[in-house]
């Protein structure tokens, strides 16, 4: 019986024995499971966040509109003011009694890359038979003057001086069947505001869904440079519907500047979708260019401005109070918008880059249109143009900026160019 009851016993551990590796063994190979699923689930974050080196494979995206400005007063500026035979009284603030020059020898430095030297003959080269045309406000104007004195600064022989033609500038460029155009177009839109010289309303009437009557000079460019957002900040606007002649057309007036600029950028976003020649145009879009009006932005005294200002905001990441992202995010969403339907856009964001740069305006030093009371004489200020560019300068950056999109070959090139 004690025998039988040893035997009983020993099958009894053993049995327990085996279960008590069995269990182990599961254990171990549930543990294994985990730990590899859990590893798995998190290599995507690892890799996410490990750094990536400039020189590794694949290449990062080249971010043209993140850097730093750089002193360098050997390269630049590009061309000189005052040999730049097509340079407007706006923007020559050396002919009008500004003194210091440090503000042309900034050069614009990205993070990961260099930006590309503007070069007119390999742009000309590119540009053979083709028309380039700038579409909007004074700030676009400012950035057409640059590009046509990059241009002229090449030494290309022959240049004739622009034809105004209504709202049209040409600028023509016949050893290569090129011209670089300029349209005055403020609103996009037809408008009140849409003479070329009088156009100063403090009434502003939009056509809100007209556009044919501009957007026909538009179409037969194979390179199209938009921006428009200056106009749009007035608190009231008036939206007409009908004919500025019709005597039973509706007037609206209105607040609500993002509900009528995002309805403008419909009637533009539609126009282009159906009208351009999607295999021959591209088309860019300029973000905001960044006021410099409130000098409380970088630490100065309330009421002050861009005025005396002779070196850039050094703050890294400075947002001025001016810039309405709301405004920005409705270009862009009606940038990607027209991306989704197949239109080659870009939206070149040279917001933040332009944003350091309150030493670049020309301030007082620029010709006034309008005579200036006594007033205004006694506080310098009080007139100071803290919105446009003096050139050589900021608008020439814009360029360079948009040369290198240009001057890539293919859209899949285009891309590696971040925004």
């Amino acid at each position: 019986m004690a025998s039988a009851e040893k035997v009983v016993h020993k099958s009894w551990v053993a049995l327990y024995n085996l279960h008590s590796i069995l269990g182990i063994l599961l254990l171990v190979f549930l543990f294994m499971s985990f730990y590899l699923i859990g590893d798995s689930n998190n290599a995507g974050k690892i890799l996410a966040n490990k750094p990536i080196r400039k020189n590794s494979s694949p290449k990062p995206k080249c971010n043209l509109f993140s850097g730093s400005w750089v002193f360098d007063n050997v390269s630049y500026p590009l061309y000189k003011e005052q040999r730049c035979s097509f340079m407007t009284d706006d923007f020559a603030c050396h002919k009008f009694g500004r003194k210091d020059s440090k503000f042309q020898h900034w050069r614009w430095q990205p993070h990961d890359c260099d930006l590309p030297r503007f070069n007119a003959k390999a742009l000309l080269e590119k540009l053979k038979g083709k028309r380039v045309l700038f579409v909007g406000d004074s700030l676009n104007k400012n950035q057409w003057v640059s590009m046509v004195c990059l241009i002229e600064s090449s030494g290309i022989p022959s240049l004739k001086p622009p034809i105004w033609k209504g709202n049209l500038i040409t600028f023509e460029v016949k050893e290569y069947n090129a011209t670089i155009d300029f349209y005055w177009s403020p609103l996009l839109v037809e408008s009140n505001c849409d003479d070329p010289v009088k156009h100063r309303v403090r009434d502003r009437i939009i056509r809100i869904e007209a556009i044919e009557k501009h957007a026909r000079h538009w179409i037969d460019a194979d390179i199209l440079i938009f921006d428009s957002f200056t106009w749009w900040l007035e608190s009231q606007m008036t939206l007409l519907w009908g004919s500025f002649e019709s005597s039973d057309a509706i007037y609206k007036r209105v607040g609500m500047k993002l509900r009528r600029y995002g309805m403008a950028l419909r009637t533009w976003s539609d126009w282009l979708e159906f009208q351009i020649d999607r295999k021959r145009t591209r088309l860019f879009f300029m973000s905001l260019s960044p006021p410099h009006r409130n000098a409380t932005d970088w630490g100065m005294g309330i009421g002050e401005n861009c005025y005396n200002e002779t070196e850039p905001i050094s703050r890294k990441q400075h947002w001025g109070s001016e810039n309405d992202v709301k405004m920005m995010k409705i270009a862009e969403e009606a940038v990607n918008g027209l991306q989704k339907r197949g239109l080659d856009i870009q939206y070149l964001n040279i917001t933040q880059l332009s944003d350091y740069r309150k030493d670049a305006h020309p301030s007082i030093y620029k010709r006034n249109w309008v005579a200036l009371t006594k007033e205004e004489l006694l506080n310098p200020r009080s007139y100071a143009d803290c919105v446009h560019w003096c050139l050589p300068g900021v608008p020439d950056i814009w360029n360079q900026i948009l040369y290198a999109y240009i001057m890539e070959s293919t859209k899949e090139k285009t891309r590696d160019f971040s925004v």
